[in-house]
């Protein structure tokens, strides 16, 4: 028994023992270089404090300049079952059409399992020697050049694995505007020295606009004096970071639901500050009670034990100094624990953990994109007749669609990844379940039947 998972198309690879991802083992190869290209040329900072200087003379932006052009939504925002139902129910409705899809999904899990499992070794390979949480014997140190080019390497590595994930790389104007702007509703406010970094780049999906989780919120919930309530904020469901400050090293961490305008907040090497209006309100404060201080205690003083003018203002100066570095202090404590406490639920995970959730979100999101392309391409008017091109940017188009009326996100699908995620999908690669595949009731039989360790006699 042969399994076609796509017996509407006409091509298959001729090559035998071909391997099935073609087109992620060209990303990947066999080796994991340093290619400059992928990244491109090194963020220059400069460039990025210029770009800050062009928003600070603007009044009042609230979104980057062109957001609509900088920013294409790549994720499927289902699941693989949640998916997969939705294909069931509006295009496979017969029991053999469903049994069918279910499994051409296992089979695509299958393929996508020890390929995406060797990319994540490599991965980890590479991150070892930088990795901060190591919990094996230390190797030796690394001087700051050589693992300046081993976390290049990582990155580099890496950027593939957030394309097939779906993740966009948010752009230098973008981080402009975010270093710069802050939301009104952020109590908490931060600020950061470019000269302290090297690098730092961020990758978003899942562009939502509404109103935040408030665990992951940030002072959105109460205002100085009231409660205030939420607004509207575009925030991203998943960020990933990857920043590096002078003397020190690479930092990989991943976040939820976070705000547009807060993606400093996410930074090292961070201050957090008071803002102009907070300000405004504690020296206020601070006016007023120093002014009643001194007409009902300072007035007494001078007439009653005929202290000097200038003596007397000496002591309300240096009381009133006092009491406003304690409120001040008080106030950047409180911001800061309420910051801590925000990151503790927004943090998903970092450094080497990262890796992990990465590929398993690519592999994800492979299997995604190969079960649209399979259910529409069955629907494809003319057959295979038509060009890999045409076909496409047809694939592309109607998938593209469904999903904006299925879930209301517009996402840009790439019709051409997909289409190549298919033709990787040979029958050579065989069946899932293989041969002689164990299942589930078998190894818990197995697992039963496994001996007891007999217990040590002291006696000989």
């Amino acid at each position: 028994m042969t399994f076609d998972p796509c017996p509407f198309l006409s091509f298959r690879f001729q090559r035998k023992g071909l391997a099935m991802l073609h087109v992620a083992r060209g990303v990947w190869g066999s080796k994991v270089r340093v290619l400059p290209a992928l990244l491109g040329p090194p963020r220059a900072l400069s460039s990025l404090a210029a770009k800050m200087g062009e928003y600070r003379k603007m009044w009042n932006p609230k979104e980057p300049r062109n957001w609509a052009q900088q920013y294409r939504e790549h994720f499927i925002p289902f699941s693989k079952q949640q998916l997969l139902r939705l294909l069931i129910q509006e295009f496979h409705s017969s029991p053999t059409e469903k049994a069918a899809l279910e499994e051409f999904l296992a089979h695509v899990e299958f393929c996508t399992l020890f390929h995406y499992h060797e990319i994540l070794d490599r991965l980890q390979a590479l991150y070892d020697p930088i990795n901060p949480d190591r919990e094996t014997l230390d190797q030796p140190s690394l001087t700051d050049t050589q693992r300046l080019s081993n976390e290049q390497e990582v990155l580099e590595a890496l950027k593939p694995l957030l394309i097939q994930a779906n993740f966009s790389q948010l752009s230098e104007d973008t981080l402009a505007y975010a270093l710069v702007v802050h939301h009104p509703q952020d109590g908490v406010q931060v600020t950061i020295n470019l000269d302290q970094y090297v690098y730092m780049h961020f990758w978003a999906l899942g562009q939502r606009v509404g109103q935040m989780p408030q665990k992951s919120s940030v002072g959105s919930k109460r205002g100085f004096f009231t409660r205030s309530p939420s607004a509207e904020r575009r925030y991203f469901k998943r960020v990933v970071l990857a920043a590096r400050t002078k003397g020190g090293h690479l930092v990989l961490k991943s976040f939820k639901d976070t705000p547009l305008e807060g993606l400093e907040q996410l930074l090292p090497e961070l201050k957090v500050r008071t803002s102009t209006l907070q300000r405004a309100l504690l020296n206020l404060i601070l006016i007023v009670s120093g002014l009643v201080f001194f007409v009902n205690v300072g007035m007494v003083v001078v007439s009653d034990l005929k202290v000097g003018t200038s003596l007397l203002l000496l002591f309300f100066a240096v009381f009133m100094g006092l009491r406003a570095s304690k409120m001040f202090g008080q106030r950047r404590s409180a911001q800061a624990l309420e910051l801590a406490h925000m990151l503790y639920y927004r943090s998903t995970s970092n450094n080497s953990e990262l890796l992990t959730a990465l590929t398993l979100r690519a592999q994800d999101e492979h299997a995604k994109e190969a079960l649209l392309a399979r259910s529409f391409l069955a629907r494809l008017p003319g057959g295979a007749s038509r060009p890999p091109q045409e076909t496409s940017k047809w694939l592309q188009s109607e998938v593209e669609s469904w999903l904006l009326t299925q879930s209301g996100c517009e996402v840009t699908f790439n019709g051409a990844r997909a289409l190549a995620h298919l033709q990787a999908l040979t029958p050579s690669i065989g069946l899932y379940p293989p041969p002689g595949f164990p299942k589930l009731d078998q190894l818990t039989s197995i697992t039963s039947e496994i001996p007891q360790a007999t217990p040590r006699s002291d006696n000989p």
